[in-house]
């Protein structure tokens, strides 16, 4: 029987090859790859998995004689149901707070409450949050011409409103959904969308900040100066940012599609834990049904995704085409998402089917490697090779996903999860799309691309590796946010197995 280490190189080769020298898209490299796998999966191997899922002899044997195609449709579309709706919504939130001025809104709330002195402070909180509901490069674009501007005003700290813009957007990108990578990644190994999102958030922040003091040592170090850049011209950048606060929406309104959805799914999480089943008190059960049903993670969503139309519906009620344009226009970028994300669920089912979940487990015992530091480094090396973070995300999902179990892991697989989206910051260069947005954005040259934003987002990742995975002996103090989430499940009841330095 062929070596599952072997169909695993072979599939790697087919994505990072299609993506890297034809050229292909992520999703039909995805699926090629996804082919591939399939195609070399021997039956033994497949019954063997089926058999672990808990199916019978008999049902393992039919299994296994399911054609590839058959096999790629059903993990596609398992794909599609836990994650379909929400990166719809997502992506309809993303443009409607683009276009009603909403996220512009928040950015220039949170200079004015930090002033001009703490305005990295101010885009440094303002990419965080907008990166949750917003795609990466949305936000980046969003913000660059905002940072900008504010140089263009203050005339110092370029480097410095650039990078900070960077990493708040980059670790909500790979930490907190409802974005499609740590999404995917949360549903594949189990993980509740509320643990995931607290969690992320928590991790998110500690890694922000390392990032943000990188970006005040690299403005001090190398002082880059505004320049010209191909995007937009300097002109109208300061129109952009004179435009009148009479054509926002409010703040509280602006904010409500971002906050709501995070409040309910966070809430229907933390609430399961602390009103247990025998307390039948009127009032607790109330809350809890309310958040119940509301903090259903596409409830959510779609609440959310409905007041970010109305909020856009009510600042273009003049042009009901626009707000028609907008909404086909935020479906199209999500569908392709949606593509893309799928097949990468494909890619890692049948993956599974390979057997490559206890070959690798016999392979870190062997070496000694923990989970943690493993699928630190496996989502690492996919992304250095191919760079694109989320692809690394569902790619290494599908060849960790055997390692979900809690009592296999000793410990509760969000750290799996956070150790994956940690790996994905791992190295941006030349072949990651970010890489060129941001240096042709910002202006800056492909040198200073590298050294500013390249290296910031290495140190970032290595720093929360440490903190999330980090090789700690027991007795030793591990880090805030670790810590943090510990407490917090511990709180709710819910603590999973000990958290021992032999997982580590």
């Amino acid at each position: 029987m062929i070596d599952p280490l072997w169909i695993l190189a072979a599939g790697m080769v087919v994505v990072v090859g299609g993506i890297l020298w034809l050229r292909l898209h992520a999703f039909l490299a995805l699926l090629l790859g996804t082919l591939v796998v399939g195609v070399l999966t021997p039956k033994p191997a497949l019954e063997a998995h089926a058999i672990s899922k808990g199916r019978t002899e008999q049902q393992a044997r039919t299994d296994a004689e399911a054609s590839v195609g058959s096999r790629i449709a059903k993990e596609f579309g398992g794909t599609v149901t836990g994650i379909g709706i929400l990166i719809a919504m997502a992506a309809i939130i993303g443009k409607c707070l683009l276009d009603s001025g909403a996220a512009d809104r928040i950015v220039r709330s949170a200079l004015k409450c930090l002033g001009e002195r703490r305005a990295p402070a101010g885009f440094l909180g303002s990419g965080f949050m907008l990166g949750i509901p917003v795609f990466a490069d949305t936000v980046f674009y969003l913000l660059i011409p905002l940072a900008k501007a504010m140089a263009a005003r203050l005339q110092r700290n370029y480097p410095l409103l650039i990078l900070s813009t960077i990493a708040g957007t980059t670790m909500a990108h790979s930490l907190v959904p409802p974005t499609p990578g740590p999404l995917l990644v949360a549903s594949r190994l189990g993980v509740e969308v509320g643990h995931m999102i607290l969690a992320g958030l928590v991790i998110g922040l500690v890694a922000m900040l390392s990032g943000f003091a990188y970006a005040c040592w690299a403005n001090r170090r190398w002082p880059i100066p505004l320049r010209e850049s191909t995007d937009v011209s300097l002109e109208s950048l300061r129109v952009q940012a004179e435009r009148s606060d009479r054509e926002l929406p409010p703040l509280w309104l602006a904010w409500l599609p971002v906050l709501l959805p995070l409040v309910l799914i966070s809430g229907d999480s933390v609430l399961s834990g602390l009103f247990v089943a025998s307390d039948q008190s009127g009032a607790f059960v109330l809350v809890l049904g309310f958040f119940r049903w509301f903090g259903d993670k596409n409830i959510a969503l779609m609440l959310a995704a409905a007041i970010a139309l109305l909020t856009l519906g009510w600042q273009q009620r003049k042009d009901a085409k626009q707000l028609s344009a907008a909404v086909q226009a935020a479906l199209a970028s999500g569908g392709v998402i949606i593509l893309i994300t799928s097949a990468g669920g494909a890619f890692g089912g049948l993956l599974q089917q390979t057997g490559i979940g206890g070959r690798i487990e016999e392979l870190a015992a062997a070496f000694n490697i923990g989970a943690l530091p493993l699928a630190f480094l496996v989502t690492a090396l996919i992304r250095t090779a191919q760079g694109s973070a989320t692809v690394a995300m569902i790619t290494a999902v599908g060849v960790l996903e055997g390692f979900s179990d809690p009592a296999q892991l000793g410990f509760h697989p969000v750290y799996l999860a956070a150790a994956i989206g940690c790996g994905s910051k791992l190295v941006p260069w030349m072949n990651d799309s970010g890489f060129w947005i941001i240096g042709r954005m910002s202006g800056f040259t492909e040198a200073e691309t590298f050294k500013t934003f390249s290296v910031m987002l290495t140190i970032m990742c290595i720093r929360d590796r440490h903190r999330t995975a980090g090789d700690h002996a027991p007795g030793q103090t591990v880090s805030a946010g670790v810590t943090f989430y510990r407490l917090a499940r511990k709180r709710l009841g819910r603590q999973g197995p000990p958290h021992t330095a032999n997982h580590l």
